[in-house]
């Protein structure tokens, strides 16, 4: 049987390629991905995407047709998935956590660990940072039963890229599902502001301080700690950027981030992460905006009943949940919760999950 997959609809990015050959390689049902990335300035397969594509082909020995640049139409054929050690290498500034997302589940379903080399950008836009992964999706796929382990080789800037890192994924029997209802208080705020190559340690220190400052005026009572830091001899290229986590203390982590332009104010990239940060602890939601949708695979895979609280349900859950429900058996239910007392509106994602068995293990 093959599932048809629509490229186009809703979020209609990157993304749908990235949930549906994942799940095409855990499920082993072969997917059909048409009119991919087509409301986008450039439709179409770009390099990265291509990467992953042929990064999760290669998991599975599967069988990918309409696999290159500019492709609108793609076909992945799995096969079986197997342990191994694989690299894939955006050749550009490509984001290799977006290469991880694409990977991370199928590998958990082999018989063995398995060892990725990632090749292209660790601090990119338009994708999560490195860091964030490390700091903020990790510790809650642990919930899950996830394992892994990643190490940054090397940090890749926009646009040169360059970056590496190396991860090693443990296979699990099946996903456990999990519950994050509760928030509790936040209790804990930190993060890190770097700078790489030709850029002077001050752009740090300005992003660190301009950070807190902002922070500071939202948050009064808790001591926030933001380290400024010169990437010496683990960059390629020049880059800066910060990210800043906070935890709750029921253990929910939520971040912000921001990376540097030519000429934007080390000031306004200090900012922006420290805003982004505080609107998505403003919420009383247990996951911020960016790990929301990222968990949704892991949700339709568990075997059991999930329960996520979160903030208004971005478009990228939507789309995630939609392609997840046509390929697999999950069956996602998404209530909106008004609290009297606070002006904030939460939703519960409810997942009731497909409890993939891995049979390789």
């Amino acid at each position: 049987e093959r599932s048809e997959v629509d490229g186009s609809v809703m979020e209609g990015g990157g993304q749908i390629l990235r949930v549906a050959a994942a799940l095409s390689c855990i499920t082993g049902a072969a997917v059909n991905i048409s009119k991919v990335r087509a409301g986008r300035s450039s439709p179409g397969l770009r390099p990265q995407h291509l990467s992953g594509l042929q990064l999760v082909s290669d998991l599975c020995g599967g069988v990918l047709q309409g696999a290159n640049i500019g492709s609108t139409d793609v076909r992945l054929t799995p096969g079986k998935i197997r342990s191994g050690s694989y690299t894939a290498d955006t050749q550009t500034a490509g984001s290799v956590c977006l290469l991880l997302q694409v990977a991370l589940p199928c590998a958990l379903f082999t018989d063995a660990s398995s060892q990725f080399c990632l090749k292209g950008g660790t601090n990119a836009e338009m994708a999560p940072q490195i860091d964030y992964t490390l700091k903020v999706f990790k510790p809650v796929l642990e919930k899950f039963g996830v394992h892994f382990d990643c190490d940054i080789r090397m940090r890749g800037y926009y646009p040169k890229g360059g970056g590496e890192v190396s991860v090693t994924v443990n296979p699990l029997k099946q996903l456990q599902p999990v519950t994050m209802i509760e928030r509790g208080n936040i209790t804990k705020i930190h993060g890190r502001a770097h700078v790489a190559g030709v850029l002077p340690y001050k752009l740090a220190k300005d992003m660190s301080a301009a950070a807190v400052r902002t922070i500071r005026k939202e948050i009064k009572d808790l001591y926030i700690n933001i380290q400024a830091l010169q990437e010496k001899d683990k960059a390629c290229g020049s880059g800066n950027g910060i990210i800043i986590i906070a935890e709750s203390s029921t253990g929910c982590l939520f971040a912000g981030s921001a990376l540097g332009k030519k000429g934007v104010y080390a000031d306004k990239v200090g900012i922006e992460a420290a805003e982004m940060l505080l609107r998505n602890i403003r919420h009383n939601g247990c996951v911020d905006e960016f790990l929301q949708d990222q968990l949704i695979i892991f949700m339709a895979a568990a075997k059991g009943t999930s329960r996520i609280r979160t903030g208004a349900v971005t478009l990228h859950t939507q789309t995630a949940i939609h392609v997840a429900e046509q390929l697999t058996e999950a069956k996602f239910t998404i209530t909106k919760c008004e609290d009297e007392l606070s002006s904030s509106v939460t939703f519960i994602i409810e997942c009731q999950g497909s409890g993939v068995d891995n049979l390789n293990l």
